[in-house]
């Protein structure tokens, strides 16, 4: 059986031109959840920009929200969101 992929929909509040827009990433840590501010790269120099995750996605390849071969990952959850 083929293990679940964790991916989320990362909003970047902080750049204003694509505030308002999701990106997805792959995630390595499971526990990440709703609110949780992360560390992804951004744009086509992949700076790291902090931004708001604002949806937990777990599937598998078959129904990747992204196409893999493309997808960037979270390097980082800094803080939850209480």
């Amino acid at each position: 059986m083929e293990d679940k992929l964790c991916f989320v929909a990362v909003e970047f509040e902080h750049e204003f031109i694509f505030a308002g827009r999701f990106y997805w990433y792959l995630c390595r840590f499971k526990d990440v959840c709703e609110g949780d501010k992360v560390l992804a790269p951004f744009g086509k120099n992949n700076l790291l920009q902090e931004g708001t995750v604002k949806l937990v996605y777990f599937s598998g390849l078959e129904n990747a929200p992204f196409p893999l071969n493309s997808i960037k990952c979270i390097r980082e959850v800094k803080e939850r969101e209480e």
